[in-house]
């Protein structure tokens, strides 16, 4: 039996090579981010609308955003003085830099960027020891990347994390080679593409970028499958939902549990790309006609109030505090195999030592 490798990110080094995805909004806090990485693995905590919960989030939404998110940080880090807290930011939020700013002022171990190239995420981190890491779904969307930040910072991404198809939430990929899959985008293909694309990046740096396999990893030995063709860890967000540490209501983790195969679809969002969700009232409505808007929060770059088939803030934070029919419930493809809410710790142990096994 071999044991698991360490993850390795310049000085940072995982225990465990598993990354907790983010998920937003509020599903992944600091309460799971710090029991991740108390784990050993890397915590990750949402960087999208973090502050839904504060007084003024409506009327000085930006403000409350960067407060809600500098709290979770700083909880996180009580939570787990020694574990490696991330946070997720999506490129295609307006006022993306000042939240990436503010991550980095409280000192975020690592920032993972998606939904957009993170053409200027290098110079946001500017002489801190912050980590940084795009999330890709192709090859050349990483030797793009690396040719860019080489030309214009001398610098290459800390990590690299590939997103397959079998994901929740936004995807990078169209409707149709969602619908129809071929092995072009298979996860397993789409990684040894990455790490051929950007091996001449690592030659003229001397220096090895870490492949993370994301989307659809639900076992042990899907970890142990992507470490054999040569990924450094996994990142895995859906098995953690379902875990006494996440940061979403009962009902959310429930709806989980209760979710069949048929439940999982394909569902439209304003962010202007494909999503993975639940289809459930809210998204059946949905199928029939928009749901207005009564007031805009500016979130997304991408979102023209006039038309845009819902609010996106809206249907997320009323799914997160519980009221699922009315949310919007995103989801990876495996969510119907779950079955029951564990601690984050049994869930590392099972993750863990099925992985151990199949090494």
């Amino acid at each position: 039996m071999s044991k698991l490798p360490e993850l390795k990110i310049g000085d940072l080094v995982a225990k465990i090579p598993i990354i907790q995805g983010g998920m937003g909004i509020g599903v992944s806090l600091s309460n799971l981010a710090a029991a991740v990485a108390n784990e050993g693995g890397i915590g990750i905590i949402s960087g999208v609308q973090n502050g839904f919960m504060e007084d003024d989030f409506e009327s000085n939404t930006l403000a409350a955003n960067i407060r809600g998110l500098k709290k979770q940080i700083k909880k996180a880090r009580e939570l787990s003085p020694s574990g490696i807290i991330g946070v997720n930011i999506m490129v295609a939020i307006n006022n993306y830099k000042e939240i990436v700013k503010a991550a980095v002022e409280e000192k975020i171990d690592v920032i993972i960027s998606g939904a957009g190239l993170p053409a200027e995420l290098p110079d946001l981190v500017k002489e801190t020891k912050t980590k940084i890491a795009p999330i890709v779904s192709t090859g050349k969307a990483a030797a793009l990347i690396c040719k860019m930040w080489d030309r214009k910072y001398d610098y290459l991404p800390d990590f690299i994390v590939v997103e397959g198809p079998e994901a929740g939430g936004h995807l990078g990929f169209s409707l149709e080679q969602l619908n129809h899959k071929k092995e072009e985008t298979d996860l397993e293909t789409l990684v040894k593409d990455v790490i051929e694309s950007i091996k001449p990046y690592e030659e003229k740096y001397s220096k090895k970028i870490p492949v993370i396999a994301a989307g659809g990893v639900y076992t042990g030995e899907d970890i142990a499958k992507f470490i054999k063709i040569g990924a450094a860890g996994v990142q895995m967000a859906t098995r953690f939902v379902a875990t006494d540490e996440c940061d979403a209501h009962i009902d959310y983790k429930m709806a989980y549990i209760n979710a069949t195969k048929e439940d999982i679809r394909l569902v439209k969002s304003p962010a202007g790309l494909p999503g993975r969700g639940l289809f459930n009232k809210f998204a059946s409505i949905l199928k029939e006609q928009n749901i207005p808007i009564n007031r805009c929060l500016g979130c997304l770059k991408t979102c023209n109030p006039s038309n845009t088939p819902y609010c996106i803030t809206d249907a997320l934070i009323e799914a997160v505090k519980g009221n699922i029919d009315e949310g919007l419930i995103f989801v990876g493809s495996n969510a119907y195999k779950l079955d029951k809410i564990v601690t984050v710790k049994e869930l590392m142990n099972e993750l863990v030592s099925e992985a151990e096994l199949a090494l």
